[in-house]
């Protein structure tokens, strides 16, 4: 059995794409920082539907924590076959309004935390010549968000890094591409007004907000053998609104 490491897998995109994984075979590490009863409830639901998941807490943007949940990881499942970089903040707050803690904030879990946790994962990928590296970015790191500059400048740095390992990795026979989420309906849009979601629908060329089980397809996707062709590749899943 493969194993899979889902950071920020106990709620929203990380969970639906847990619960993919674990449908698809993998034993899952679930990741989470403070929400340790939604965590343990996502392992309680893959292991009584026959699955293999245990739950890991740590702030992926500290790298002490980072080391401790690997060698955990390792101890408890084996060596990480696909990592799926999930975790991330975000806030809708105007550009002048960004103090310097916030944007440190948002660039510590959703840049710092992709280096830090896929770092920690990579020897035993390099050693075997073998993985998968799914990094979840954002439409807004494609096309900028307004109100969410820090959110999309975070957001556009995982894509440059997931380009650039995927030239430094093909060679060890490592993928890594990146997916980018449109406007789903997960706890970090839980600001959105019903207004604000209808008139984001009417924006969507299919015509609905997305759903976490459609990132969650994408990971699955991304962690088979069918995408072990595909690298450097950011793969927006988001209805068509970025058209």
């Amino acid at each position: 059995m493969k194993n899979a490491l889902v950071t920020g897998a106990s709620r929203g995109i990380g969970r639906a794409a847990a619960l993919r994984l674990a449908a698809d075979g993998f034993a899952v590490a679930v990741n989470y920082l403070k929400s340790e009863r939604e965590a343990l409830e996502v392992c309680r639901i893959i292991n009584e539907n026959g699955g293999t998941a245990r739950s890991f807490c740590a702030d992926v943007s500290d790298a002490g924590q980072v080391r401790r949940m690997i060698s955990e990881i390792n101890d408890s499942l084996g060596k990480i076959d696909v990592l799926v970089n999930n975790a991330g903040v975000a806030k809708q707050i105007m550009f002048c309004d960004i103090d310097e803690a916030e944007w440190d904030r948002v660039f510590g879990v959703d840049v710092k935390g992709v280096y830090l946790v896929t770092q920690a994962v990579l020897p035993d990928m390099v050693h075997f010549k073998s993985g998968r590296i799914i990094n979840i970015s954002s439409i807004w790191g494609l096309t900028g968000g307004s109100c969410e500059v820090h959110y999309s400048a975070a957001k556009a740095a995982v894509i440059g890094m997931t380009k650039a390992l995927a030239k430094e990795l093909g060679p060890s026979g490592i993928t890594v591409n990146c997916i980018a989420p449109g406007v789903i309906r997960t706890d970090m849009n839980s600001a959105l007004s019903e207004e604000t979601y209808s008139e984001l629908c009417g924006e969507t060329p299919l015509g609905r907000i997305g759903r976490p089980e459609d990132i969650a397809a994408a990971v699955s996707f991304l962690a088979s053998d069918g995408s072990s062709f595909i690298t450097g590749q950011v793969i927006p899943v988001d209805g068509g609104i970025a058209v």
